[in-house]
């Protein structure tokens, strides 16, 4: 490597491509005498997937450590914001239950188990809504923060909703304009390697291009998306399959307009079971996005598509639903077994997917670029540790959202069809453990050893006793001490939902009042 400049090329764009460039551009210097020379290849035929329009509460954090102004990702990506899940008819099929998972963590996280005081209100309240405001204000249709809230600054914790091809467009210009990345339209024609040495055992030269001849470079990061040019085609790394844990393999997909121009806007992604799978709702500021993820072993197209039209044409009518265009996606769950190879590393579809229920695509990308960018120093002399590590964190992530995802299936009572019945079979060891420990105690951080998590024992808590888990806890000494904390903490926490009820906006007005007036910098 040289000691003065970094190179970096990122093969593909896309949300993957232009959040690791932007994020590393933002980071480190691209001037003429910094230490990064960056630059974004992209083909010119070659369409990004354009789902991923849910995020988590960390894309503010990196959006704002991109230099990227909240208000314009408002106005210019459509986008809402998102404060968690409300999941329906997953433990029953009846109709009758519902669970939020929220972004705020529950009353006293840190200080003790809220869970083990409300199991005796149980039957009054559900875990969220004793837990913590967010999910009441959810309920309410009501906003995060008001338009008097500082940018990327929250009253209540919060992600966005957002139109992923119009979010491509303001990285690009954003990255291009303001952060020196080098944007080159052109197809990768070819990968080369040192001479006389074995492919799969050499770090990668120059990648070259029809009309730019060839690019080299110290670090490739391969975003080219499911054809995953570098980690699959040139260092046959093979995926890694969980389709026998997560059986879902396909996606039908409608976008609707709105009823009116102030038609309400959800406050959270709304993910209703079916008989083979779950249809996402999600609300942008301009329209609706609604999907069915389904398991094409257990239905066809033709019901998986009846069942979507069918759940829209109770909002739009059923002419509207049957004329609404659809699109289909298939996928493969699963992840490369190594994603870092000698000078390449995988971010984005490159390195897997798993179907999008709990919308951890973006936040594994975000995750990803933030550790290239915070060891990009340390690659010139010791890249093969660095790459190491990636591996071992990843793999662990990976493995991470398989377990939490298939917590939301194996916890459901319903019996209306095989999907249902398989999919309490084939946990993990661990996912088991874990079970068999929350019968005793909560989810805790003691189930979570890295600092960095994906998601938090509070996520495990909302889902778990979302879905109807129970915990028999042995007492305490300290039992009536902390039932007084946690039953203030409760009292409190309905207090808040008096106060925000009065104070938020609807979701709706606070969009309208950024557009027009925009939000204050800190």
């Amino acid at each position: 490597m040289h000691n003065s400049k970094i190179r970096v090329v990122v093969i593909g764009g896309g949300t993957a491509g232009w959040l690791t460039a932007n994020l590393l551009a933002a980071d480190h210097d691209t001037r003429e005498q910094g230490n990064l020379d960056i630059t974004l290849i992209e083909s010119p035929d070659i369409k990004t997937v354009g789902v991923g329009e849910g995020t988590w509460p960390s894309m503010r954090t990196t959006l704002e450590r991109i230099g990227l102004s909240e208000t314009d990702l408002i106005r210019e990506c459509d986008a809402s914001f998102k404060q968690g899940s409300l999941f329906h008819n997953w433990c029953s099929a009846d109709g009758s239950e519902h669970y939020y998972h929220p972004f705020s963590l529950p009353a006293g996280y840190q200080q003790l188990e809220f869970s083990r005081f409300w199991q005796q209100h149980r039957k009054d309240i559900d875990f969220a809504s004793a837990a913590t405001p967010q999910a009441s204000i959810c309920r309410r249709g009501l906003a995060p923060k008001q338009v008097s809230t500082p940018e990327y600054a929250f009253i209540l914790n919060y992600g966005y909703h957002l139109n992923a091809a119009k979010f491509v467009e303001l990285l690009t210009r954003h990255g291009k304009e303001k952060l020196g990345i080098c944007h080159i339209r052109d197809k990768v024609t070819d990968i080369l390697w040192p001479e006389h040495c074995d492919k799969q055992q050499s770090p990668i030269k120059a990648v070259s291009t029809e009309k730019h001849g060839l690019l080299e470079a110290d670090l490739f990061i391969d975003c080219s998306g499911f054809s995953a040019l570098l980690v699959g085609k040139h260092y046959q790394i093979p995926m890694h399959s969980v389709q026998d844990v997560l059986f879902n393999d396909r996606a039908l997909v409608l976008q609707l307009p709105y009823q009116s121009e102030q038609s309400p806007i959800q406050s959270c992604t709304l993910s209703t079971a079916q008989r083979n799978g779950w249809i996402w709702d999600i609300g942008l500021s301009s329209r609706r996005g609604v999907g069915h993820v389904y398991a094409s072993a257990y239905e066809s197209q033709a019901e998986a598509e009846k069942r979507l039209r069918d759940y829209v044409a109770k909002d739009i009518g059923e002419q509207a639903a049957s004329e609404a265009e659809l699109r289909e996606l298939r996928f493969n769950s699963g992840y490369r077994q190594q994603f870092w190879k000698q000078n390449a590393v995988a971010v984005g579809l490159s390195a897997g997917f798993i179907e999008p229920l709990e919308a951890s695509a973006l936040a594994l990308i975000e995750m990803s670029a933030r550790f290239i960018s915070d060891n990009l120093n340390a690659l010139e002399q010791q890249m093969p540790v660095v790459s190491e590590r990636f591996n071992q964190r990843f793999l662990y992530h990976w493995q991470g959202i398989v377990e939490f995802l298939k917590l939301h299936y194996c916890l459901s009572q319903r019996q209306d069809s095989a999907y249902w019945r398989d999919n309490r079979e084939n946990l993990s060891d661990s996912l088991k453990q874990k079970l068999m420990l929350w019968q005793h105690q909560s989810p805790s951080v003691y189930d979570k050893p890295l600092a960095e998590e994906l998601f938090p024992a509070a996520s495990f808590q909302y889902v778990y006793y979302g879905m109807q888990g129970a915990t028999d806890f042995a007492p305490l000494r300290r039992q009536a001490q902390q039932a007084d904390q946690a039953e203030q903490l409760l009292q409190e926490n309905q207090h808040k939902i008096q106060r925000m009820t009065q104070a938020l906006p609807s979701n709706r007005a606070l969009i309208n009042d950024i557009k027009q007036q925009g939000l204050r910098h800190l």
